[in-house]
């Protein structure tokens, strides 16, 4: 049976163009009108909910994309924001996508379908919101990402200084002696508000300001934010390049895996491979050594997107866009060369 999407893929519109046709919206051009009613013509496509039941629905739940299936982090704003939104009685619905899908396609076709009241992105590539966001009219709130650059007037956005965080955790480790540094984790090309690139060019930066030039192909391996890839990614790094003493994960969860590969090589953390994180989940604090990271402030990034979501729900407020504190919370998987 024929979708939404398939409509918008055999007529060449957009699913938003789609949706507006279906439910009898003005704002269609008439040759998009034509063709798109033929094509739902032709494939006998039949719409979840018919357009009468859809022009009588004004509110729905808030609909939370969490980008990535595996990492811990985003799993514990997530409990975070639905704690919140139960407290002032808001319905959820949470969608799981894989780090490489495309959420802001889904979440067109998901106005479409269910009409949320609101989004929470918890991770987005900029490229998506670039491409297809302005489909969007519903406030959105980017969630652990940076959206300021786009100027979308109903998408906010609260997250880490992901770049300098990243320049920091390098420089703790440079402080401690290390020199040759390898870097695990992140996936894509550079872009201003992509999370992994973000940090990993900030380390990069970091580096070249201490005249160490990055090597890719000998210090770095990209992962996704998962604990089995960090795990596949380190295993490689390592066993190609012995030389490293340090590692720099871009997240926790890729740490944890890392921790493991660094075992099954017979490498001792920190004696011999020192390693820091990024993120500060509760896990971090419990891992043997513990583990020394990037601790994002998760719960008032959690508190302050629910708040600026709920205001623009109900009051006619513009998109805001902040920088959440962080710090370097250390433990024990650091080794301080210079006391060697």
């Amino acid at each position: 049976m024929a979708t939404i999407k398939d409509i918008a893929r055999l007529s060449g519109y957009s699913i938003g163009t789609v949706s507006r046709v279906i439910n009898s919206h003005p704002d269609v051009s008439e040759a998009a009108r034509q063709k798109i009613e033929q094509v739902i013509r032709e494939t006998g496509f039949q719409p979840n909910s018919n357009a009468k039941l859809l022009k009588q629905t004004t509110t729905s739940a808030v609909t939370i994309l969490v980008k990535g299936t595996k990492n811990i982090f985003l799993e514990t704003i997530l409990e975070e924001i639905q704690e919140l939104l139960r407290v002032h009685r808001e319905a959820v619905n949470v969608v799981f996508l894989d780090e490489l899908a495309d959420e802001v396609e889904t979440a067109v076709q998901l106005c479409a379908e269910r009409r949320p009241k609101g989004l929470i992105f918890l991770g987005a590539n900029p490229d998506y919101l670039k491409k297809s966001f302005g489909e969007i009219t519903v406030p959105a709130v980017l969630v652990s990402g940076d959206s300021s650059d786009l100027d979308f007037a109903n998408l906010s956005s609260f997250c880490t200084d992901d770049f300098q965080a990243a320049k920091d955790a390098v420089g703790y480790l440079l402080k401690a002696g290390h020199t040759k540094i390898g870097i695990v984790g992140g996936m894509g090309e550079r872009a201003h508000g992509n999370v992994g690139a973000d940090r990993l060019y900030g380390a990069v930066e970091k580096l070249e300001e201490n005249n160490i030039s990055f090597d890719r192909e000998r210090f770095y391996e990209q992962s996704k934010f998962s604990a089995e890839n960090g795990y596949e990614a380190t295993y490689k790094l390592l066993s190609r390049n012995p030389e490293i003493t340090a590692l720099f994960a871009l997240s926790d969860t890729v740490a944890i895996g890392a921790m493991r590969a660094a075992r099954d090589l017979g490498l001792r953390v920190p004696e011999d491979l020192s390693l820091i994180g990024f993120d500060g989940i509760e896990y971090s604090r419990y891992s043997v050594p513990r583990l020394t990271t990037v601790e994002q402030r998760s719960s008032l990034m959690a508190s302050r997107s629910v708040e600026d979501l709920l205001l623009r729900l109900n009051y006619s407020r513009p998109a805001v866009h902040e920088k959440i504190p962080y710090r370097i919370l250390e433990g024990e998987s650091v080794r301080n060369l210079k006391n060697s």
